[in-house]
């Protein structure tokens, strides 16, 4: 059994090779909240571009098949926000593949 410890922006951790009983899925992902569309790039930007691939509403898995979100903390708010706001960006978030946050700042203002 193989045992591993790594930090993620300071947080311990832990990673178990559970061999051919248990494979890796899409049940465990990194969500990484973004303030801007330059953070939001940049980190799509590393994983796709390390051998990776993207999928829809920047959710992309990086070489290793570890699914990674990429949340902008504008579409975050807005689904706090609830009613029309919070549908309003997730129907606009629906339609992209790479998250664009002024399309989604506007979607909230209607």
């Amino acid at each position: 059994m193989l045992t591993v410890e790594f930090k993620v922006a300071g947080v311990s951790c832990f990673g178990l090779n559970g061999g051919p009983a248990f494979k890796h899925n899409e049940a465990f992902w990194f969500q990484i909240a973004t303030d801007d569309q330059s953070e939001t790039d940049r980190y799509r930007n590393a994983i796709v571009g390390n051998g990776g691939q993207e999928s829809a509403c920047d959710w992309c898995k990086d070489k290793w098949g570890v699914s990674c979100q990429i949340t902008p903390r504008v579409l975050t708010e807005a689904m706090a926000a609830g009613g029309g706001e919070a549908k309003r960006a997730f129907d606009a978030m629906m339609t992209m593949k790479k998250i664009d946050v002024a399309a989604i700042m506007a979607a909230r203002r209607g």
